[in-house]
């Protein structure tokens, strides 16, 4: 199943099993991040006179 899908199934459940809501919450930050750092790598190996 899909992180979005299971914080949204687990909303219900989130004042006695937090941590429903608390783990794909944050793998799915943490995949967000990773992918902006990976982007601003990529940009600064193929661009790196245009970051000021």
């Amino acid at each position: 199943p899909s992180w979005g899908l299971m914080i949204s199934e687990a909303k219900n459940f989130m004042f006695f099993s937090f941590w429903l809501i608390a783990i794909p919450g944050a793998a799915l930050a943490l995949l967000v991040l990773a992918i902006n750092m990976m982007g601003d790598g990529l940009r600064d190996v193929t661009a790196p006179d245009s970051r000021s």
